[in-house]
């Protein structure tokens, strides 16, 4: 992953119980324009794994997509971009139920931030006692938030049921998120909540609705490969 920036050089350092590796820190990397990558990281099977967020910097405050991994982690990403923008999160959007996506809800809805999701990510959360936002909504949803537009799309069920895509139009930017995997993954992950039949073509689907991003940033590793992605999941897949 290129061009990464660490946020802090001594924060999330403490070693848990779980890992004999410290927690890496957070980093930031600028995508294109306004858009940038936040990158947090998450214990699965005994390794720390990184986590891509989108936020999106706009004169009157910053737009999230996805929480990073943990509260303290999206305590630590508030209080950075406070100081480097002189702005407060002023909107979080996840993707899906699961805690890569939010676990730092319910700070952010502490500090005032709108946040939102789709009903069936909001059924699931609450069902699998996960954080979950506190506004909804039910079908594919244009967002116009202080002038950055934001869309919506649900490509069908694959990593989870629930899982969305967003497409920032303005800077053909695509947020895949877990639904996307990226060229340095190996397998699928995580597949417990996912729907193998379906997800070919939920796959496809995304391919047809948005074919030429000009970047498509996956929920895990690097972003290089755009496109090219969506066919490396359909690789693996079938593997």
């Amino acid at each position: 992953m290129k061009n990464l920036l660490l946020l802090f050089g001594c924060l999330c350092c403490t070693t848990a119980t779980f890992s004999q590796e410290p927690q890496p820190p957070m980093q930031i990397c600028h995508l294109t324009g306004n858009v940038y990558a936040s990158v947090s990281h998450g214990e699965y099977k005994g390794s720390w794994v990184p986590a891509n967020g989108l936020y999106i910097v706009t004169g009157k405050g910053i737009i999230l997509i996805n929480t990073p991994w943990s509260e303290d982690q999206t305590r630590q990403l508030a209080d950075t971009l406070e100081q480097r923008y002189h702005q407060k999160i002023t909107h979080c959007i996840v993707t899906h139920f699961h805690a890569d996506c939010t676990a730092g809800l319910d700070f952010l809805k502490a500090q005032g931030v709108k946040t939102y999701s789709t009903q069936q990510t909001q059924d699931l959360c609450k069902e699998r006692n996960e954080k979950a936002a506190d506004f909804v909504f039910r079908k594919d949803t244009v967002f116009n938030i202080n002038g950055v537009k934001l869309e919506t799309f649900y490509p069908g069920e694959g990593h989870t049921k629930d899982n969305i895509v967003i497409w920032l139009p303005q800077t053909k930017v695509l947020y895949g998120g877990c639904f996307v995997k990226s060229m340095e993954a190996t397998n699928m992950g995580f597949l417990g909540d996912g729907n193998l039949a379906a997800y070919p073509a939920s796959l496809r689907k995304l391919k047809s609705k948005f074919p030429h991003p000009a970047l498509l940033v996956p929920g895990h590793e690097g972003w290089e490969g755009g496109i090219e992605q969506v066919n490396h999941s359909l690789q693996l897949l079938a593997k």
